[in-house]
């Protein structure tokens, strides 16, 4: 008796004479807070993921990914949300990404048991950033005074319109550092012995497809439909799951839709993929 996960047929499948089934689900955008836009979220995910492993018994789970990054909570939450779920239901599980799969969006790729890419895909960028501006110069050119006041001596913290100062900068690293240790952890974890023992990858520097193979951040080039039909099977069927959007959204009229789709392009647009 086979008891490969990759042959594993359900039982129904096999007495209705169809193929297996494979869920897909769409991790495609930004990932952030829950109710923010159209940001990937684990409360907007929680729902597709447990019908993607439980509904139907599909012999595999695909993660279709295509995501700059985001937040690292809430990449954590649902990449830790699909492996429970791979886990409970003894489910493999194949991440393909398209354009981008870098910094949190590489974090949900690493939920999968391998990882495909096409040759111009971009993966890694394995780092922690937080960006800001200074704007002490331009009000004091105005003329405007900046007014705060703080119980806590440490409240304003790289306050934008003030001067910054050596004990934010490090009081920050503080909080970084962690941070990128976690992720760090998340992807040797999954990756293993897989990744390359010669280099550093977790600059915070990216790659395209074909290296990422080679650096072992990815098992190798392939396309979701055709690389599963090659492991389940000519006759396998595919049910896409994804979140569901408020008609306000897909009309474009919810409150913010226009800045957090420039967000996101930009966002994008870092690694050559915006729009």
């Amino acid at each position: 008796m086979i008891k490969s996960a990759a042959m594993r047929i359900p039982f129904l499948d096999r007495l209705t004479n169809k193929g297996p089934r494979v869920s897909v689900i769409r991790l495609h955008g930004a990932i952030g807070m829950a109710g923010r836009g159209g940001a990937l979220s684990d409360a907007a995910l929680a729902p597709v993921i447990e019908r993607a492993f439980r509904k139907g018994k599909p012999a595999a789970v695909a993660l279709s990914i295509n995501s700059p990054g985001g937040s690292p909570v809430q990449s954590s939450l649902i990449a830790a949300r699909i492996r429970r779920l791979a886990d409970e239901t003894g489910t493999p599980v194949h991440a393909f990404v398209e354009d981008v799969a870098a910094s949190g969006g590489y974090w949900l790729a690493c939920a999968g048991d391998r990882i495909w890419a096409d040759e111009s895909s971009i993966l890694g960028s394995i780092g922690v950033i937080s960006a800001g501006f200074g704007f002490q110069d331009l009000i004091a050119r105005w003329g405007i005074e900046r007014r705060v006041h703080t119980a806590g001596r440490s409240k304003s913290t790289l306050d934008p319109f003030r001067p910054e100062r050596p004990e934010d900068v490090e009081r920050l690293h503080n909080v970084l550092e962690p941070i990128h240790q976690a992720f760090k952890d998340h992807v040797t974890a999954r990756r293993g012995d897989r990744l390359a023992a010669d280099r550093d990858l977790f600059t915070g520097e990216f790659w395209a497809g074909r290296q990422s193979v080679d650096l072992g951040l990815a098992d190798g080039i392939g396309h979701l439909v055709p690389q599963m039909k090659a492991l389940y099977g000519d006759k396998t069927r595919f049910v896409v799951h994804s979140p569901r959007q408020s008609l306000f959204r897909r009309l474009g009229l919810s409150a913010g839709t226009v800045l957090d789709a420039a967000q996101e392009r930009a966002a994008f647009a870092r690694f050559g993929a915006g729009g």
